[in-house]
């Protein structure tokens, strides 16, 4: 067996200035949420053959093996668990519900219909979190929703996400933790708007009726997330980060930052800071755009670090959820979860290995020299050892150490599925 290098990493972090088994013991607690929908493609359970009309959402890719049923989801999510440090949630849309063959409209679905990932979920003792889907429904093909004009497909959606809050909390009250429910909505435009005013004012007229009910907290926790463009939606969203941000700090509500939904040149870590003086919580959800909100996997890069350097340096991490968004369908779906969360995690690490207190202290004498060195040679500290460490911990494999358990599960498993 090869010696552990942590003893060594451990002392050389000390000597910098961080602390690494209070690292770790962080690390260890955070849960990061798995999104179901990269293991179908964004398919779900609703309606078999279901295609992705209307919504701005397209999947890329056809590579063999993504689950057709609940059965197959929940396999390749338990294989992918024991490849993932550490604790994990799972994120469900409402079209995976367990519908047992019948067609349940959106507005009428209910707990019931998602007690069996309930019992799923407390079996593996992971949490659950929770996403209204205003997308891949007639209702939704000419791309508004919320803000439709027509006062009935508005109230329609409206009955939607109410009843997603109720199956929210009831997760939250089965499981023991809150689940996070989150609203996005496609609404928008291709072309240039008339009137970009009255779309507005009817999404905020229907998300007033909509968060109307009070919920537990401790049961549910209402987000709401906005959007730069979708395929259909160039020139006009409705629900933009600006509207989405006034009307989060108006009734208190979470904030949800996409990594894929600002201009390429935004740093989604420089907003923390800021909506966290004014928004009760943060929901970040990881993805990587590339020239565009394409969802591809997380990266350990410096936009996913500068994110979570953000968050340990600012405190924020009590008042932050952590969730994956992106689908790739063009590789190994199970692999995709695996590398994305264990990047997540990574990333998360690195912020927590950083020895804030030192840099803040060269900044505030303003020596602006010494903290630009501190931030540089941070850089070549031995962080696998530390990463490894944390892997061994909770029982996953370390690096270049898991993707043949992957490939046997594709020989296995994923390959007898046409």
């Amino acid at each position: 067996m090869t010696p552990s290098l942590y003893p060594a990493a451990r002392e050389a972090y000390a000597a910098a200035g961080s602390d690494a088994e209070a690292a770790l013991a962080t690390l260890a607690v955070t849960p990061i949420s798995i999104q179901c929908w990269q293991g179908d493609d964004v398919g779900g359970f609703e309606r078999p053959g279901a295609t992705l009309e209307g919504g701005g959402i397209q999947v890329t890719g056809s590579y063999p093996g993504k689950a057709r049923t609940i059965g197959e989801l929940r396999s390749d999510l338990d294989f992918a668990f024991g490849l993932i440090p550490g604790r994990q949630r799972v994120n469900l849309h409402a079209i995976y519900g367990d519908f047992g063959g019948r067609t349940i409209e959106r507005n009428a679905i209910g707990p019931e219909h998602f007690s069996s990932w309930i019992e799923w979920a407390k079996s593996r003792r992971v949490a659950l979190d929770f996403n209204p889907t205003f997308f891949s429904h007639p209702l939704a093909a000419d791309g508004f929703t919320l803000s439709h004009r027509d006062p009935s497909v508005r109230k329609f959606w409206i009955e939607h996400a109410i009843a997603c809050r109720h199956i929210g909390a009831a997760m939250g009250r089965a499981i023991g933790k809150p689940a996070v429910t989150n609203l996005w909505i496609p609404d928008g435009l291709k072309d240039l708007p008339a009137d970009r005013k009255a779309p507005r004012e009817r999404l905020m007229e229907a998300l007033d009726t909509v968060f109307k009910e009070p919920i537990d907290p401790l049961l549910q926790l209402d987000a709401i997330e906005s959007k730069l463009f979708g395929i259909g939606s160039e020139s006009y969203v409705v629900g933009s980060h600006e509207f989405y941000l006034g009307y989060a700090v108006s009734r208190q509500k979470m904030i949800c930052l996409d990594m894929g939904h600002f201009h390429p040149s935004e740093s989604v870590a420089d907003k923390i800071s800021s909506v966290l003086q004014f928004v009760p919580g943060l929901l970040l959800h990881l993805s990587r755009g590339v020239r565009w909100d394409s969802d591809h996997v997380v990266l350990f890069d410096d936009p996913t670090r500068a994110i979570f350097e953000e968050v340990v340096r600012g405190g924020f991490l009590p008042r932050t959820h952590i969730g994956l968004d992106y689908f790739d369908g063009s590789i190994n779906r199970v692999a995709s979860w695996v590398i994305g969360a264990r990047n997540a995690l990574k990333c998360l690490l690195a912020a927590l290995l950083e020895p804030s207190a030192r840099l803040r202290q060269s900044e505030d004498s303003g020596d602006y020299t010494a903290r630009l060195a501190q931030i540089e040679e941070n850089k070549t500290l031995p962080f696998g050892a530390v990463w490894d460490e944390h892997c061994r911990r909770q029982n996953a494999p370390a690096d270049r150490a898991w993707i043949s358990e992957v490939q046997i599960h594709e020989r296995d498993v994923l390959s007898s599925r046409r």
